[in-house]
């Protein structure tokens, strides 16, 4: 048995469509409705350039196999960041910059890692990382 990548993340939120354009417009994913029994008015589903889901948006009253209380735009318990390993950095710069957002950058000059920190609308901090680029 092995882990062979991350396969997507999950939100709950009641800001499905602000949610939903603010991945597409950072990170030019792609938005389509999920899959029945899930309606376009409880879910969305953030697709990456290979056709992978990514990014699941669920509104509150989404159903769901595993139901927790979740509060949106609080902390996520342990959880404290979502990391996507990225290319692009100048492009990702500029949207950043076109949509306002604050952010706050870092580098691993050891590693030759630049960084990009960005909270999402339900206050979900994302770990933007670039690699040699």
């Amino acid at each position: 048995m092995q882990v062979n990548w991350l396969d997507h993340v999950n939100l709950i939120t009641d800001k499905l469509d602000e949610t939903a354009e603010f991945y597409k417009a950072l990170l030019n994913l792609e938005r389509r409705n999920a899959p029945p029994p899930l309606t376009p008015e409880n879910a969305q589903w953030m697709y990456d350039a290979g056709g992978k889901a990514i990014v699941h948006i669920n509104s509150v009253d989404c159903p769901r196999a595993f139901d927790r209380e979740v509060e949106p735009g609080a902390l996520t318990g342990a959880v404290h960041h979502v990391a996507l390993n990225c290319s692009g950095y100048d492009e990702l710069m500029e949207r950043v910059g076109a949509l306002g957002t604050a952010f706050q950058l870092n580098t691993v000059d050891s590693i030759g890692l630049r960084q990009i920190f960005v909270s999402d609308p339900n206050n979900v901090l994302l770990e933007l990382n670039f690699f040699g680029d």
